[in-house]
């Protein structure tokens, strides 16, 4: 752990003292150290604002009354530094801003990557995205080739706030551009060129892509570094793991995607997701069981598939680490042909 880090865990362990321990006066004692520790490596009174509304972020405190309890630590802080009544409260305005800036990216996010999910006689899909704060990190989207074919994905940002918001805007359009005429393997090739000349360079998206024939019932699909999908055998109340080789998107200029494919039988289910659902944590800190996750969806296995996807997410909520949050995105897609 190098030094840069211990500075930022010293900080996030004064706001939890401060916020969810006993002994409020000790976090208070603590910020004098941590005064004269960020003073003498010469750090900014503007990086610390940042810092304490990264870690803010980070600890997934959206409460009003949790975020204005903190900036008494912060105020503890900034006063070592000498600053006057005036200059603080410019400071809390800033961070007013801030939030207001965040709503911004949040709604024009919300209109920009809204996709609208297609019905088919021969095949049902559900879906649901949930950002863990304002902006966020995950992404999906359905394209129907109007010619028995759907093209599909599901993405995750690995970095967060506005750039991640941009960077998922950038990856819908390219999508939308390729995806109509393009084989799963193409369309990452492509995507990959986007992100790689476009995007922050330590910015990276991985992306699970899919191309389902629904008269074939054929399923081709790649991957870009995602977590493995799903296959739920209806006759043989089973799961199948899928996935196939390539790196995340944005980090080789000239790279190629593993293309495989698989049958789809009638009842079947491809489920696809962002690790929000693997590596949720529970109210005791550990990871789910994603055991558990499957056994859901047997639960539900003859419902709407946004039906499913709603009841795990509701199920999800209930045991879900409230300050442990991240983003979560959950696609399903059902084969709706009668079994013989």
């Amino acid at each position: 752990m190098t030094y840069i880090d211990n500075i930022v865990n010293n900080y996030k362990d004064i706001i939890q003292l401060y916020l969810y321990g006993e002994e409020q006066g000790e976090a208070i004692e603590k910020c004098q150290a941590f005064s004269e520790e960020v003073i003498e490596m010469d750090a900014s009174p503007e990086e610390i604002v940042s810092l304490h509304i990264e870690l803010l972020d980070d600890m997934g405190i959206q409460d009003g009354e949790l975020v204005k309890k903190s900036l008494d630590i912060l105020q503890e802080i900034i006063i070592s530094f000498g600053f006057t009544y005036r200059d603080y409260k410019s400071m809390m305005n800033k961070l007013e801003i801030h939030d207001k800036e965040m709503d911004v990216a949040s709604s024009l996010q919300e209109t920009m990557l809204k996709t609208t999910i297609p019905t088919f006689d021969t095949m049902e899909i559900g879906a649901i995205s949930v950002p863990a704060r304002k902006v966020s990190g995950d992404y999906f989207n359905i394209i129907d080739h109007k010619d028995g074919m759907l093209s599909f994905a599901v993405a995750d940002v690995i970095g967060k706030g506005i750039p991640a918001a941009i960077a998922m805007s950038m990856i819908k359009f390219g999508m939308d551009s390729y995806g109509y005429s393009q084989l799963p393997s193409d369309s990452l090739r492509k995507l990959n060129r986007v992100v790689e000349k476009n995007v922050n360079q330590n910015m990276f998206v991985t992306m699970f892509y899919g191309l389902y024939d629904h008269s074939t019932d054929l399923l081709y699909y790649s991957s870009a570094g995602h977590e493995p999908a799903l296959i739920y055998r209806y006759e043989d109340d089973e799961f199948e793991e899928i996935d196939a080789k390539g790196v995340v998107l944005g980090v080789k200029v000239h790279a190629r995607y593993e293309q495989r494919e698989t049958k789809i039988g009638p009842k079947d289910m491809i489920i696809v997701f962002t690790d929000g659902v693997t590596e949720l944590r529970k109210h005791d800190d550990t990871f789910i069981d994603f055991e558990n996750v499957k056994d859901m969806i047997r639960q539900a296995r003859d419902h709407h598939p946004q039906d499913i996807v709603q009841y795990i997410y509701e199920s999800l909520m209930r045991i879900q680490n409230p300050n442990k949050k991240d983003d979560l995105t959950l696609f399903l897609l059902k084969n709706n042909k009668n079994l013989d």
